[in-house]
């Protein structure tokens, strides 16, 4: 795959979660798309990851599971 920042062959997806919002308001998304590129470090998201992320906050109670989360603190 080629890189969007730098042009480049090479860059992959690989699959991350991601939060938006916090305390109540907080939603999680697992298994997000995100593009990495080995040469210019640059890690991006996809016009269509984008719009699909916006979906799912926009429809959140459809698609979202309630579970608890369990923190700890680094350090």
């Amino acid at each position: 795959m080629v890189c969007d920042i730098c042009g480049q062959e090479g860059a992959q997806v690989r699959h991350v979660t991601r939060s938006y919002g916090k305390g109540a308001d907080l939603l999680i998304i697992e298994n997000v798309p995100v593009v990495s590129c080995p040469h210019c470090g640059e890690s991006y998201l996809t016009a269509e990851t984008l719009h699909e992320i916006e979906r799912i906050k926009l429809h959140r109670q459809s698609f979202a599971k309630k579970r608890s989360v369990p923190v700890a603190a680094f350090g």
